[in-house]
């Protein structure tokens, strides 16, 4: 994993390696600037005499996670051809897990228990309509979706002299690829119009057989209900199967087929009415995105999926949230890209509701109404170290706030309870994310299907002198 470095007056300098980083920490020609992503400051050189090369950092939005890739812009020339090949070395990887769906369930929540309590009112007229929306509106989850994305955009052009963006726009494009000049109710003739059904059912069956869960084979369009007895062409009576299940099937109503196992009866006719809600929410928010990146004033290159997909399987690179980042846009060749990602997830900077409710909407407790108790809050990093007692130790995690002064701090392993606040000291400020380190295995190893290694990221990398800044 790459090291952020700034200059003696903040701005952003050439990331270097942990290697590199260490010598610099150990000589004093660098100081600590961020602990979680690493970034340390010279307090000997500026950006005026120093050589950038271009950076470029590329998204793969995602409903749920969003990848993102710092790379380093490089070229190649074709021996053959002479013709320059654009390519990338990997400098920093990361995966963003959105928290949309809790701000979904809280704002369900808060409607609900605003309904019970005014049941319990005199009448009121209702009221519609009474608010503007601006335009370009969207809702609360879908919107945070836009802006921890450019949110840490932001924040990697801080770090990083980044000198261009990449993001995927769109999915699938080919009639755009045959006829650029592709419009309107065109788009509802010729191969996309099949290509997108077929991609819309992987995309809802998880790329498995419905009725064996066979994967990695080819799969072929059923009818749940069979057409001969009345089945539909509608998207909703479309399923996937292998080539034996399908035949094996043939006309026969699917409870037939499926009377002795009633539990994959339940489980399809349920996946069969669910609707692609993630699906919805990237198309719903991918122009806003789009429309963001370019408020930047960088050169924005907007990419399809197929694209990203052809690249990373032309190029042998698994498939993570990630390295799909790495294989947006036009590449001929990726480097360096076997390196641990850096798993973010938004948690939110705490609640605003000073007043706890009951499941009637009632209250049933009072929290304080200050969130720093002794200069600490809920969710920083701290380090302490407790000199007697039961807890006598060292401890380094995320800090649990009392109003009594006894935290309880969330180390690698355990949770370390009535710790005194002044056994601790700050770390990091809480910034509304979590972060956990997971390793990217060999492309022999990925194909070996291993599974991947997440660890708690508390002190990542340079552990000795970091425990040395602080």
């Amino acid at each position: 994993m790459s090291v952020f470095v700034l200059d003696r007056r903040g701005q952003p300098l050439m990331p270097c390696s942990e290697k590199r980083a260490r010598l610099l920490l150990e000589r004093g020609r660098a100081r600590l600037h961020r602990v979680v992503p690493f970034v340390i400051r010279l307090i000997d050189r500026e950006a005026d005499r120093c050589t950038l090369q271009p950076l470029r950092v590329k998204l793969d939005p995602g409903s749920r996670t969003t990848g993102l890739a710092l790379v380093r812009e490089t070229e190649s020339v074709e021996p053959d051809t002479g013709e320059v090949l654009p390519g990338a070395a990997v400098l920093q990887l990361l995966e963003l897990a959105h928290r949309g769906h809790a701000i979904s369930d809280a704002l369900t929540a808060r409607r609900a228990m605003r309904r019970r309590r005014r049941g319990h009112l005199r009448y009121r007229a209702p009221r519609f309509l009474n608010r503007r929306r601006a335009k370009g509106w969207l809702p609360p989850s879908l919107q945070h979706r836009v802006n921890t994305s450019l949110a840490w955009v932001q924040r990697l052009q801080r770090w990083a002299p980044v000198t261009a963006l990449s993001s995927e726009l769109v999915r699938f494009d080919l009639q755009a690829i045959q006829n650029p000049e592709i419009s309107g109710v065109e788009y509802q003739q010729g191969t996309l119009a099949g290509y997108e059904t077929r991609e819309y059912l992987l995309e809802k069956w998880d790329r498995t057989c419905a009725y064996c869960g066979a994967q990695n084979v080819p799969l072929q369009i059923e009818h749940i209900q069979p057409r001969a007895r009345g089945g539909s062409d509608r998207v909703s009576n479309l399923t996937l199967a292998c080539a034996c299940c399908n035949q094996k099937k043939g006309a026969q109503p699917i409870e037939s087929f499926l009377a002795k196992d009633p539990q994959r009866l339940r489980r399809l006719l349920a996946q069969a009415r669910q609707p692609l809600k993630d699906a919805a929410a990237v198309n719903a928010t991918r122009w806003a995105l789009a429309q963001a990146l370019k408020a930047t004033g960088l050169p924005v290159e907007l990419a399809s999926g197929g694209r990203t997909k052809f690249n990373r399987a032309r190029l042998g690179i698994p498939k993570t949230h990630a390295l799909d980042a790495v294989c947006v846009g036009s590449l001929a060749a990726i480097a360096h890209w076997q390196r641990p990602t850096l798993m973010i997830k938004a948690t939110g900077r705490g609640s605003y509701q000073r007043t706890r409710l009951n499941k009637f909407g009632f209250p049933r407790g009072y929290l304080m109404r200050t969130k720093r108790v002794k200069g600490f809050g809920t969710g920083d990093l701290v380090k302490a170290t407790v000199p007697t007692g039961k807890k006598v130790g060292c401890y380094t995690g995320r800090v649990a706030v009392r109003a009594t002064g006894s935290f309880n701090i969330q180390t690698g392993s355990e949770v370390v309870q009535g710790v005194s606040h002044r056994h601790c000291r700050l770390i990091q400020r809480n910034d509304g994310y979590g972060y956990s380190q997971q390793q990217i295995f060999t492309k022999k190893e990925a194909g070996e299907g291993r599974a991947k290694r997440t660890t708690p990221l508390c002190l990542p990398g340079l552990k000795a002198e970091v425990s040395r800044a602080i």
